[in-house]
């Protein structure tokens, strides 16, 4: 990601206990996600099975999230379970993370929960698998479980991807974890595996997980009550007071319990605002777009 020079630098801040960092005014969402101008604004098409380019001059078919189907294989906490997604009409499996469109206009994204709030069975997209199922990872053979309950629902943005061979200068030099762009949902309700929600990112932090960077997208689901009242990480201390820290803590130490150290962050620990969380949106979906179009090698990972 691109570096800021001396005069962008980001100020830390805090409100109500909850840090944040603000992005320089200058750097807008607009002028972020759709730097050619009106000319670049326009959407694809969401028609199912029509191949359109994306705004990110990629072209792959894009699905209506509200139209595919969710198809589980196996029982859920065995090794064998998958969470497929399907264009109905065909019953053709599509990915998840491919396929489903990442930029729904007016500062909305679609969000693929793969851990409901209040479960602790580590779900994830398998990037490495055909149509990049969800399913439970595994260590050593095992089924993974966080220590305690997620307080959030939690997946990913399509479409995005943390480039391991990119060095962010404002993180420590930290390289990309190599998977898509993870999403902490901080609405009331529990959502379901496989679930797409609609959200509007309003934060970010910059999780080191053993070296690598691993961003956390703090986002609020448009469905939900407060929604119209948050819009930016301020927001978030004032009307869910303390969550912006809960978040911290808790990626920070899901892992001591197992005999790890502390995951640490970037950005002076705090979470960056709306118009940075923007600015990571963007940058991972044109890493993507590199990556699908096989402008940078793609190792294990599945393009299908």
């Amino acid at each position: 990601m691109a570096t800021m020079g001396a005069s962008s630098r980001l100020l830390a801040s805090a409100v109500g206990g909850g840090a944040f960092l603000k992005l320089p005014s200058r750097l807008t969402s607009s002028s972020l996600l759709f730097p050619g101008g009106s000319s670049v604004r326009r959407s694809a098409s969401h028609q199912q099975g029509r191949r359109r380019c994306l705004w990110t001059s990629t072209c792959r078919a894009l699905y209506k999230p509200d139209g595919l189907e969710i198809r589980e294989e196996g029982q859920p906490e065995t090794l064998d379970y998958r969470v497929f997604f399907l264009e109905p009409s065909a019953q053709k499996k599509v990915s998840p993370w491919h396929d489903v469109p990442l930029h729904l206009g007016d500062g909305v994204f679609n969000f693929i929960v793969e851990i409901p709030k209040e479960t602790s069975a580590k779900m994830e997209v398998a990037t490495d698998e055909p149509f990049t199922p969800i399913k439970q990872d595994t260590k050593k053979g095992k089924l993974r479980y966080y220590p305690y309950n997620i307080n959030w629902n939690y997946g990913l943005l399509p479409q995005t991807w943390e480039d391991p061979n990119h060095a962010n200068l404002e993180v420590e030099g930290a390289l990309g974890d190599n998977d898509p762009v993870d999403v902490v949902e901080i609405g009331e309700s529990r959502a379901k595996i496989g679930q797409i929600v609609k959200v509007k990112p309003v934060g970010a932090f910059a999780m080191i997980d053993e070296g690598e960077l691993d961003w956390k997208i703090v986002a609020i689901s448009l469905d939900d009550p407060r929604a119209p009242l948050v819009n930016d990480v301020g927001d978030v201390e004032k009307h869910f007071p303390g969550t912006l820290t809960a978040i911290r803590d808790w990626f920070r130490d899901y892992k001591i319990p197992d005999g790890k150290p502390a995951n640490k962050f970037g950005l002076n620990s705090a979470a960056a605002d709306k118009d940075y969380a923007l600015k990571v949106i963007a940058e991972t979906n044109e890493s993507w777009a590199k990556l699908i179009k096989r402008n940078v090698p793609a190792g294990e990972l599945s393009l299908v």
